[in-house]
């Protein structure tokens, strides 16, 4: 599809299709929907007066070919109330209209965004409309692997010559990160057989030489070589041996200590020997979204120049039941020394977490974030709506939640008391990896705690919020990609936390 960026007025744009963006409205005042208003014999006043369209969040209609305008079809797209209006809105609504078969039916379309003036608009339709479009045909064939949309263009509109470069720059990079989001979706559907820890390593590699990143991968000899031996006791079962991915950007000044990345990455998780129940297991291929979401990150801040140096960590595995699996009970040494007891077998996020974390010190970080399906316990706190995070820095905690606005990835901050670090300890060990049912989201902060160096800590638990289970406008049904959004601007606004 290509893009292109035009000013003037609604008439004069020749598209088969134009999509004009309309807050919610009791009468028909501006100028644009009076003139299309009496250009389509008072349809405007028509729906308005029917309650057909409003102009209220999730709202579409459709005036065919208005007297005198050069195209044949205009969607009105509902952005909710005026005192309201937000980046999400436009993300919400282009997303909304995204399958609407009106747009994708058409070959030429256009995103008229009148009067509007800001740069976080323009972005924000972009992306809503690139996420929202969003299928997954690769393991498709014949018939259902052909893509229906016969879109071949869309061109943003503005009224005001003077917004033109302004909304250029936004939609180029709203696309960007759209298409770094579309990648975190893509590689955690993924089945668990056509990617595996060392194709997933392969793809990194890829994608270093792609982006002129640097890439380092450590095999399972180099693995045990480094005493990642919590990491390794995660393997032991599967006869797919781990990867350690570190992926480099250097974006920033020399010498600038780096802000390190770390993702969980277990291609697939059965439980290991206390094995899950069958029902919903499949979803276990996206065990590995956090992963996908710092190597998309890296990425995406590459093709965006992003002035900042930073690291990706991805420990790779796979979690399955064997006879040569770790069993519950079992005692492992993880690589900072720490030995643990293994109370459950599919508490193993944490653990490869843990040797990765450690690992991070060897950048002389400024910060280390890590992201993870962590924990099925965030579903009983806060469902699929929202993220907890954890900090040992207040800086980083307002910086997420910051980013959390701008975005509309929501995140909320949750606590690590003195109570779940000690329900973390071990009677015969250092500490254990289960602390049982209880609090279960902030015991793994607490065990994650211990692996950071003297340096500033962000943890982002995704679980479920990795998943939506019944479609929103910008998020179909399945992996939603949730965090390189959220990453991306904060990293985009980062600031050195304190000491």
């Amino acid at each position: 599809m290509t893009f292109n960026y035009i000013t003037g007025p609604l008439e004069e744009i020749k598209v088969d299709t134009i999509v004009l963006f309309v807050p919610a409205y009791k009468k028909t005042t501006n100028p644009s929907l009076k003139r299309l208003d009496k250009a389509s014999g008072m349809a405007v006043t028509t729906l308005l007066d029917s309650e057909e369209f409003t102009g209220k969040q999730g709202e579409n209609a459709v005036l065919y070919s208005p007297d005198g305008y050069q195209s044949r079809r205009i969607i009105l797209a509902g952005l909710g109330e005026k005192s309201d209006l937000c980046p999400d809105s436009f993300r919400q609504a282009a997303g909304t209209v995204s399958r609407h078969k009106g747009l994708s039916g058409s070959a030429k379309a256009a995103f008229y965004f009148d009067k509007y003036d800001n740069e976080a608009f323009f972005q924000a339709a972009i992306e809503g409309y690139l996420l929202g479009a969003y299928t997954l045909l690769e393991y498709k064939t014949g018939e259902g692997k052909v893509d229906k949309r016969k879109i071949k263009s869309l061109t943003f509109a503005v009224a005001g010559a003077k917004s033109l470069k302004k909304m250029t720059r936004a939609i180029e990079r709203g696309q960007i990160i759209a298409e770094g989001q579309l990648m975190v979706r893509d590689l955690a559907s993924a089945p668990a057989n056509m990617l595996t820890p060392r194709i997933l390593a392969a793809k990194a590699e890829k994608l270093a030489r792609t982006h002129k990143l640097s890439c380092k991968v450590l095999d399972e000899k180099q693995i045990a070589k480094e005493k990642m031996g919590a990491l390794l006791s995660v393997a032991r079962g599967s006869k797919e041996p781990p990867r350690f991915i570190a992926l480099q950007y250097k974006g920033g000044r020399a010498g600038q200590a780096p802000v390190v990345l770390v993702g969980k990455g277990v291609t697939f998780d059965a439980g290991g020997i206390s094995l899950k129940q069958a029902l919903n297991m499949h979803e276990m291929k996206g065990d590995m979204t956090g992963a996908a979401v710092v190597l998309s990150t890296i990425v995406t801040a590459a093709r965006l120049k992003l002035p900042i140096n930073l690291v990706s960590l991805i420990p790779a595995t796979e979690n399955l039941p064997s006879g040569t699996a770790t069993r519950p009970g079992d005692i492992i040494t993880s690589r900072k020394g720490l030995t643990i007891e293994v109370i459950n077998t599919d508490a193993e996020g944490r653990l490869i977490l843990a040797d990765a974390l450690d690992y991070a010190n060897e950048y002389k970080p400024q910060a280390v974030l890590d992201i993870a399906t962590l924990t099925g316990a965030t579903l009983y706190s806060l469902g699929y709506a929202g993220a907890p995070i954890f900090s040992n820095r207040r800086t980083i905690i307002s910086q997420l939640q910051a980013a959390a606005g701008a975005t509309a990835e929501r995140v909320w901050e949750f606590p690590i008391w003195d109570d779940y670090r000690e329900g973390m300890k071990s009677r015969i060990a250092d500490l254990v990896n289960s602390g049982g049912r209880d609090a279960g989201t902030c015991k793994a902060a607490a065990f994650l705690e211990n692996f950071i160096g003297d340096w500033p800590w962000g943890h982002i638990d995704i679980a479920y919020v990795d998943l939506e289970p019944s479609g929103k406008p910008y998020t179909p049904r399945g992996i939603t990609g949730i965090g390189l959004r959220l990453l991306i601007e904060l990293l985009s606004h980062w600031k050195k936390p304190g000491k």
